[in-house]
């Protein structure tokens, strides 16, 4: 079972990391991935975890919350008939009075009540009842979707708000201090005694560092208890020594103590305003990184127009049932997955697939929830609402994707698993170095007194050794590590899915553009996989052809293969078809099965061999003909005897021969793998422009190609339709699902391809360019900042203050720079 959790606390590489710990370490939990971007846990754990509390409590020990449902399923109930307060009152009095019910609450407002129940007691029936009883009316919505949606909405709105509130009372208590001391440092400004300075600035900074900085200090004493330091350690040390320099220099003035302290308490409750100010800037730009989701859950419509007993009538759509029927105008958006059964419209799918080009929607065809229709109007029978429509499942692949880990990660995490006992330790040699040797580095301060405005000198050396050991201290930044590759998997797998480009997992984004080879399946994939029957053939003139034909047809009717569906499509007249008895299917080679008392075969040459069928030369020599025309042959025999054959021909895709030359020059190899004959894959591939081919190749044998190329040092991506290659998808580095709209076979690849356009195939190939081209941006820059400045701290070159601002600006540079991957297309570059 996988499930995704959101995590409170988190501020840094090092505090998801320690979450992930805990939870890898959790009894039954078999793979835990943290997200410190999106700030969630994905846990694949075992059926035997039937509290998710558990995991919460685990995670509680290490300092941090995670989000977990409450015991108890959630009903949301429309009510109508309520008035007022006394109404809404009644109401809820009327629930909570129902066995089984935690809790219920009643909004006049909105005129719906939210109730959590105990599983397995309370019906939504129950509830009902209870509500008429009391003299209201109530039907039960299914609000999933929304429900995610406001709930996404709400946990943002809470980071955003309280980040903010916390930054505005920092600075509301810095920026006094900042004035009175710039006061006095540039213009020689004196307001009162150096006691009496030193007293509101030591309590100044002490309610910054002890109110909006409190979640800080309280995130550094747990992190510190579980012996996995984070970047709030480093914050907290930094801001409360400060402080400390304060008091002792009160206490020199005091008369308490005998040696002078130069006092650092104003700078301290500066760092914690640019930390917080930093925190602030961070939570807006992640939030924004984060707009895939939040985009497509606001592509629901919110109204539908429904027929019930024969009556038109406006309905929410939480409010619609599967076998509804629906009515949809010009210009409205599709309400819920359905199928056309009257009318004829054009609808943009723009939001599934990518392509702004409207599709034309005739009776039998499936519409998609969320998508616009702009021409004609239709009636649409519901067949899928809540969590199980299209929509929800892209959401939950993205939220997937994002919750999931790319091996360059590895990388970061690596580093950051030791990098503030690091940053504790270059501190700390720092600080002794220079009150040791406060010689040996004087020359390097006069040196940068020249260039550095703000480099202090002529300090005691016990301030100045706590001066660059402070700057240390707060220039290091875990963080922007930790945010390098999440932030832009997050934007990288939100622009694939707004292109129809679905990652589920977050390893194939770093795979593709190591790939080497790329395979494609013959069928569905490089051809439209609407075959044809172009000729049949009949060597047995004193059998019946056309009941042959109709048990034929009504064989390959109990099929899903493209093949039997073009025979059945040429062979019904629209009578019914004969029963069969015993059908059974030869993966890869056919079909067969009793229709009256004739046991009819309908298959390839391995099938025919397989039942020691002989094939007559007449019969050889028209199937080499019609191979040669580069169709398929299927034999028929009837109680052992072959009697008939006939061809079928696919059509190339019109796009397969430019994709697969787009391809050839982004410099990958291509191989054609397929079951069919050899001289028809060969006329596929002359036809695109496949370099090499397998042909006659049934699932388990496309698997040993494939490692066969593996072996040979060929990292290869698998391009098939996702159910019948579903063995080799799974054995490619990387699996490439085409899929169409709502048929989307989700388990078959690590990408899914929403549309069957081969051209997603090099957009999937430039999207995984693009984001680990980010991705390495970041991790440079994350690396590139800590080489380069903390050696500048620790000569004395970098004032504390300016060592905080650069800090948070080099995390903001990190989420703005992967920010602007969503802006990209994904043009062939």
């Amino acid at each position: 079972m996988k499930q995704v959790f959101y995590v409170k606390g988190m501020m840094c590489a090092g505090c998801s990391s320690s979450v992930e710990k805990s939870l890898n370490q959790a009894e039954g939990v078999r793979q835990a991935n943290v997200n410190l971007a999106s700030e969630t846990a994905t846990v694949d754990f075992d059926e035997s975890i039937t509290d998710r509390q558990e995991l919460s409590e685990v995670v509680k020990d290490a300092g941090y919350e995670l989000e977990v449902p409450q015991n108890g399923q959630k009903k949301i109930l429309k009510i109508t008939g309520m008035h007022c307060a006394g109404c809404s009152s009644a109401v809820e009095s009327a629930l909570n009075d129902v066995e089984g019910v935690r809790s219920a609450s009643v909004n006049l407002t909105s005129e719906k009540a939210m109730v959590k129940v105990i599983p397995d007691t309370a019906s939504v029936q129950d509830l009902i009842k209870a509500v008429e009883d009391a003299g209201y009316s109530a039907a039960e919505e299914d609000s999933n979707q929304q429900n995610k949606l406001q709930e996404k909405r709400q946990r943002e709105k809470e980071k955003f708000d309280d980040a903010r509130r916390k930054m505005w009372v920092s600075w509301a208590v810095t920026v006094p201090i900042m004035i009175w001391m710039f006061g006095e440092m540039v213009f020689g400004l004196q307001l009162g005694s150096h006691m009496f300075m030193e007293l509101v600035m030591s309590a100044g900074a002490a309610l910054v560092i002890f109110y909006p900085g409190m979640q800080t200090l309280t995130g550094a004493f747990r992190s510190a208890k579980n012996l996995s330091p984070n970047m709030d350690v480093l914050i907290a040390l930094g801001t409360l020594a400060s402080l400390l320099t304060g008091i002792a220099s009160l206490g020199y003035h005091a008369g308490l103590l005998s040696t002078q302290i130069y006092s650092f308490s104003g700078i301290a409750a500066m760092i914690m305003a640019f930390h917080l100010t930093g925190r602030y800037i961070e939570t807006k730009a992640r939030g924004r990184a984060s707009d895939a989701i939040t985009k497509l859950l606001t592509l629901e419509a919110e109204t539908a127009t429904v027929i019930r007993n024969g009556t038109e009538m406006q309905v929410d759509v939480s409010e619609l049932k599967k076998g509804e029927t629906l009515l949809v105008r010009p210009g409205e958006k599709i309400p819920a997955d359905s199928e056309v059964i009257d009318g004829t419209c054009s609808v943009n799918e723009a939001m599934v697939t990518g392509e702004s080009l409207p599709v034309v929607k005739k009776p039998g065809d499936e519409v998609i929830g969320g998508t616009v229709n702009t021409e004609g109007s239709i009636r649409a029978v519901v067949k899928r609402v809540g969590e199980d429509s299209f929509l929800n499942q892209v959401v939950k692949l993205v939220e997937e994707a994002q919750g999931s880990k790319v091996p360059i990660q590895n990388v970061a995490d690596k580093i950051t698993a030791v990098f503030v006992p690091v940053i504790l330790a270059i501190a700390g040699i720092t600080f002794i170095s220079w009150w040791a040797f406060p010689g040996l580095f004087e020359p390097l301060l006069q040196t940068g007194e020249q260039y550095v405005p703000w480099v202090l000198s002529g300090l005691p050396p016990l301030s100045q050794a706590f001066y660059a050991s402070l700057a240390v201290l707060v220039i290091a930044c875990p963080c922007a590590l930790g945010l390098a590759t999440p932030t832009a998997l997050m934007v990288g797998s939100g622009l694939g899915a707004e292109n129809g480009i679905l990652i589920r997992r977050g390893e194939a984004i770093q795979r593709l553009q190591e790939v080497t080879t790329i395979v494609f399946d013959k069928t569905g994939t490089l051809t439209k996989g609407e075959l044809q029957v172009t000729d049949i053939e009949t060597f047995d003139t004193e059998k019946e052809s056309d009941q042959i034909m109709a048990g034929v047809a009504a064989i390959e009717s109990r099929s899903e293969h493209p093949i039997g569906k073009a025979i059945v499509q040429k062979v019904n007249t629209g009578n019914p078809l004969p029963a069969v008895e015993s059908f059974s299917s030869h993966t890869g080679m056919g079909v067969e099965g009793v229709v009256g008392e004739k046991q009819i075969c309908a298959g390839n040459r391995a099938l025919m061999e397989l039942k020691k069928i002989e094939l007559p030369e007449v019969v050889k020599s028209k199937a080499r003909e019609w191979m040669n025309q580069g169709k398929t042959v299927i034999y028929i025999s009837v109680d052992n005897m072959l009697i008939s054959a006939l061809a079928l021909q696919d059509r190339v895709k019109d796009e397969a021969a430019s994709v697969v030359d787009d391809i050839h020059r982004m410099g990958y190899k291509t191989m054609m793998v397929t079951g069919d004959h050899q001289t028809a894959a060969e006329a596929i591939a002359e036809a695109t422009g496949v370099q090499s081919v397998q042909a006659e190749k049934r699932p388990e044998e496309k698997v040993e190609i494939l490692k066969e190329l593996q072996k040979d040092g060929e990292v290869v991506a698998m391009v098939g339709d996702g159910v019948n290659d579903a063995p080799a998808l799974s054995q490619a580095e990387v699996g490439i699902a085409l899929g169409s709209g709502t048929d989307i076979a989700i388990e078959a690849g690590s990408i899914i391809l929403i549309k069957g356009d081969l051209r997603s195939v090099v957009q999937a190939i430039t999207l995984s360019r693009i984001t680990m081209k980010k991705i390495r941006q970041n991790l440079f820059w994350a690396f590139f900042y800590n080489v380069l400045m903390i050696p500048v701290a620790v000569i004395g070159w970098m004032h504390p203050v300016l060592a905080e601002i650069a800090m948070a600006a080099s995390s903001i540079n990190v989420v703005g720079n992967s920010k602007r991957l969503g802006r990209r297309t994904l043009d062939n570059e």
